[in-house]
């Protein structure tokens, strides 16, 4: 396999850097703010109900939520919302967008080594200014040929990415920690993958039954990447 990977692309949030913990403190602040119009476990199956019905329309990221939490906010009150809690609710956002960029142990140390013989690329999907911002913030930029933020990362983005680069499916691998979003539909267009899981995942990212497959392979810690190719 190592001899054919020409472009290694790596997801973002939860893959290079640290994410998914920061919106469950972002949900958490919402739904103690909420609490007292409905109960916390009504507001967690609510709100998440509402998001995944609003992403085709606000996309991912914390602009998105944020929109979908005043929306929230608005239902779950009956209309009760007072002045100073929606602010509130914006101010979780801001504080959200302003957080640090915590890499993931052995990231740089990962995409040093990986630079220096293959052709290195972001894919991941979200808000184009917030992920823009954290791959400034990261100090990143400096390993990677090229940037792709896409709205959902779907069979067709990915043939697209690999159009852009020239290269054949069985030349890319992707390398990330959602099964749905960064493994499935690039084995299913005959490229390469490796799963890294985080910790901490959102179920809208899971996926029903056992991936397979010989261009699949299931990591613990991103360095392995290093030690197979």
């Amino acid at each position: 396999m190592k001899d054919k990977i020409k472009v290694i692309a790596f997801d973002a949030d939860d893959t290079l850097w640290i994410n998914e913990p920061y919106f469950r403190v972002f949900e958490e602040d919402y739904f103690n703010l909420m609490s007292h119009y409905m109960p916390k476990e009504e507001l967690k199956a609510k709100l998440f109900d509402l998001v995944i019905k609003n992403i085709p329309m606000y996309g991912y990221g914390t602009r998105g939520l944020s929109l979908s939490m005043l929306e929230g906010a608005v239902l779950f009150s009956d209309g009760k919302l007072k002045a100073h809690e929606v602010l509130e609710i914006l101010n979780f956002g801001k504080r959200m967008l302003g957080n640090p960029v915590e890499l993931i142990d052995g990231v740089e140390q990962t995409l040093s080594y990986l630079s220096n013989k293959y052709r290195l690329v972001v894919a991941t999907k979200g808000d184009l200014l917030e992920q823009e911002k954290k791959l400034e913030k990261s100090n990143l930029l400096k390993y990677f040929h090229h940037t792709e933020i896409v709205s959902e990362k779907t069979e067709k983005e990915y043939s697209k990415l690999l159009q852009h680069l020239d290269i054949e499916a069985d030349e890319f691998l992707m390398v990330g920690n959602s099964l749905k979003s960064d493994i499935v539909p690039v084995l299913n267009i005959g490229a390469h993958a490796f799963h890294v899981p985080f910790h901490s995942t959102w179920a809208h990212e899971m996926v029903d039954g056992k991936v397979e497959g010989e261009k699949f392979k299931e990591l613990k810690k991103i360095t392995e990447v290093i030690e197979i190719l």
